[in-house]
């Protein structure tokens, strides 16, 4: 059997860089097993598998190399967009199921794909002495962001890491003790963000690692980017009420942009976005 799987790249900024996803449409009789075959065969950090719903518009379901996730907005993104660009589906809303729950995507008319994702879930946090080691920055250089390191999930149990400007580039991952932390703590990825200067265009740039996923670093994260919109909204508040602009790939030469927004009321959150534009690099041919 012959499955086409396209190369999308995600986030992209004027075409150029992102994080690259696999997109399979038509996934309906493939099992999980084929899924990360398939996943395995493409070998990017994950795979979206497009199939037909009774409810909503679509089911997708997420590859890695190495297991399913729950949701992933990257892999997303290349999705809706593929469908969009193959006139599967125009401009519009839609409504599509994860296990993460039934999340919302609009695609605008310009190929702007914008996700809404679960509402936040505040995990817990955990001192600088614990994730010194894991990065290696010392803690008291953590410790100088005076922001809390939280773990959120807008979908998937992130660890949003602040560090102080000029320091996201010195970060060294170690990935055993890094996979080991965040199997024991039940997280996916170690989000690392410094924010940028008041006059930028920028909110913040960012690094991604999830190792114990098969991802050492990865150069834009979708679920991530609105876990960190909402600790951003928590801790900084009306600092960033026009929403959020968050770069990520830069120490991996491949930059991405992505934007991001919430809306509250007096009870908190009552909704998450992520957006960006994605870009067809390629099609993969695999043989099950």
């Amino acid at each position: 059997m012959k499955i086409d799987a396209y190369l999308v790249n995600s986030f992209t900024a004027n075409t150029t860089g992102g994080n690259p996803a696999g997109v399979v449409l038509h996934a309906d009789n493939l099992s999980d097993e084929e899924k990360l075959n398939i996943a395995k065969a493409v070998g990017y950090s994950e795979t979206a598998f497009v199939s037909q719903d009774d409810e909503a518009d679509f089911e997708l379901s997420f590859f890695t190399t190495t297991d399913e996730v729950d949701f992933c907005g990257h892999a997303t993104l290349a999705a809706f967009s593929t469908m969009y660009q193959k006139g599967i589906v125009t401009d519009g809303q839609y409504v599509q199921r994860t296990k993460a729950g039934l999340l919302a995507v609009t695609i605008e008319p310009d190929g702007h794909i914008v996700m809404a994702q679960k509402l936040p879930e505040y995990l817990g946090v955990f001192d600088c002495e614990a994730i010194s080691a894991l990065i290696g920055i010392d803690s008291t250089v953590l410790a100088s962001s005076g922001l809390p390191v939280e773990v959120i999930s807008t979908g998937l149990p992130d660890m949003i890491v602040p560090v102080p400007l000029g320091y996201l580039d010195r970060i060294q991952v170690n990935e055993d003790l890094l996979s080991d932390f965040c199997q024991e703590h039940d997280l996916v990825s170690l989000h690392a963000f410094e924010l940028c200067e008041k006059d930028s265009r920028l909110t913040a740039s960012c690094r991604n690692f999830a190792p114990l996923f098969g991802i050492p670093e990865e150069s834009a994260t979708g679920s991530a980017s609105g876990a960190l919109a909402c600790y951003l909204s928590k801790h900084l508040g009306s600092e960033y009420s026009n929403g959020f602009t968050f770069e990520q790939g830069r120490a991996m030469d491949c930059v991405s942009i992505i934007t991001a927004s919430v809306e509250s009321n007096e009870q908190g959150i009552t909704k998450v976005l992520v957006g960006g534009f994605a870009h067809e690099i390629g099609l993969q041919q695999v043989f099950l």
